[in-house]
């Protein structure tokens, strides 16, 4: 079994971390320089920075604050929000950002993926999807949640698959903020479909759901958000559980 990974996702609006349920009813959470540094500090394996209004907004995402970020910390550093061109990414590969995840654009443009795998490499390019329950199916959203794309996730799945990705951030919008345990048979199905690794996300509330994505969602990663900044849980606490159970985590 590889070894786990425990990332702790900084929703950013308006330079502000913040936090909901299914994407509503956000919360201002904090600074998140100070939480960056804090979670890498907590024994963090990578960091994830979402600006999750920059594409509704039709803005890029906060350039200076992912630099200042960067030098705070010394983990690897994943950034999404607002991206939509190679020069998106080049910028915020030049500001300190390890990794960029691309969602809403690569579901508009998806020959956006070969594109950026060409030019700066597969291992730093990551498809974030959000996808929610649609009657029997799992369908993909855009916009932050807004927009049913009408795409079937195991479709999606293949398609960025075959273009190149490196890695996906998936996200169980029916599960987003609910700390109720990860969507684990979604999860699993997805990992069936794909060769790359699967970053799980939405419902951490206890050490549990973190042990449960790993075996039945067969989870490369799990990232969480609200029992991290509201202190339910503690990194370092998440990994050395995990680590006397038996999990191979750093």
């Amino acid at each position: 079994m590889l070894t786990k990974r425990i990332i702790p996702c900084l929703d950013i609006k308006d330079g502000k971390v913040v936090k909901g349920i299914n994407f509503e009813q956000l919360k201002n959470i904090g600074n998140p320089v100070d939480l960056a540094t804090y979670y890498a500090n907590e024994g963090a394996d990578e960091l994830v920075f979402l600006d999750i209004t920059a594409t509704n907004e039709k803005r890029k995402t906060f350039v200076s604050l992912v630099n200042e970020i960067a030098r705070s910390i010394n983990i690897p550093f994943t950034v999404g929000g607002g991206i939509s061109n190679a020069n998106d990414v080049y910028a915020l590969l030049h500001a300190g950002a390890d990794k960029v995840s691309i969602n809403s654009a690569a579901i508009k443009t998806p020959e956006l993926i070969g594109i950026l795998t060409h030019n700066f490499g597969s291992q730093c390019i990551v498809i974030a999807i959000d996808t929610k329950r649609v009657l029997d199916d799992w369908i993909v959203f855009a916009n932050a949640g807004k927009s049913n794309t009408q795409i079937m996730l195991p479709d999606w799945i293949k398609k960025t698959t075959d273009l190149g990705a490196g890695e996906i951030l998936l996200t169980s919008i029916d599960h987003d903020g609910t700390k109720n345990g990860f969507a684990n048979e979604l999860i699993k199905q997805v990992s069936a479909l794909t060769h790359l690794p699967i970053i799980a996300s939405g419902g951490a509330g206890n050490e549990q759901h973190f042990a449960d994505v790993f075996t039945a969602g067969n989870a490369d990663a799990a990232l969480a958000a609200s029992v991290f900044h509201f202190g339910t849980l503690r990194i370092r606490d998440v990994k050395a559980g995990l680590r006397e159970a038996g999990y191979p985590v750093r």
